[in-house]
Parts: C-alpha cells; sequence; structure tokens
C-alpha cells in the first residue's frame, strides 16, 4: 500500500464525514440559532430551553437522513472491500 493510496483512503473517509455529520449539525444549528432568538427577544435564559429543542432537532436529522447515511456508508464501506485487493500489493 503506498503513500497515495493511504491518502485517497483518508481523503473519501473524511468527505463521508463531513456529509454524515452535515445535515444533523445544520438542523441543531438552525434550532439553536431559533432558540437564542426567543430568548433575545423574551429575556428567559434557561438551559434546557436551548438543549431539548437541539436534542430533538438531532433525532429528527438522524430519522430524515437515516437512509441516506447508511447507504452512504454502505457504499463506502463496500468500495473499501472492493478495492482491498488493489491495496495489498
Amino acid at each position: 500500500m503506498t503513500e497515495a493510496m493511504v491518502l485517497e483512503i483518508g481523503k473519501r473517509t473524511l468527505i463521508l464525514v463531513l456529509q454524515m455529520t452535515l445535515p444533523i449539525l445544520t438542523l441543531t444549528l438552525i434550532a439553536g440559532l431559533a432558540i437564542s432568538i426567543f430568548q433575545a427577544v423574551t429575556q428567559v435564559h434557561e438551559f434546557t430551553l436551548t438543549f431539548i429543542p437541539k436534542v430533538f432537532a438531532a433525532v429528527l436529522a438522524m430519522l430524515l437522513f437515516g437512509p441516506w447515511m447508511l447507504n452512504n456508508l454502505l457504499n463506502f464501506t463496500s468500495r473499501i472491500f472492493i478495492d482491498l485487493p488493489n491495496y495489498i500489493k
């Protein structure tokens, strides 16, 4: 296995990780921003008011994007196993 192969696998892995986390982080960011605006307007600063909606947004993102995430992970894993003979030289 050459350095170029290792770097290519690492690059594909990092891109996949970014793709997997982007939907969850985006929805939790939007929920956090909405709650922050609500807290600024009403001047109600409660920790659970920010925590609970973010958890619900993360769970919603996992439910909505879970099949897509699983499909991408399975494709990536199968591609690694298919290309395994090419890596071992």
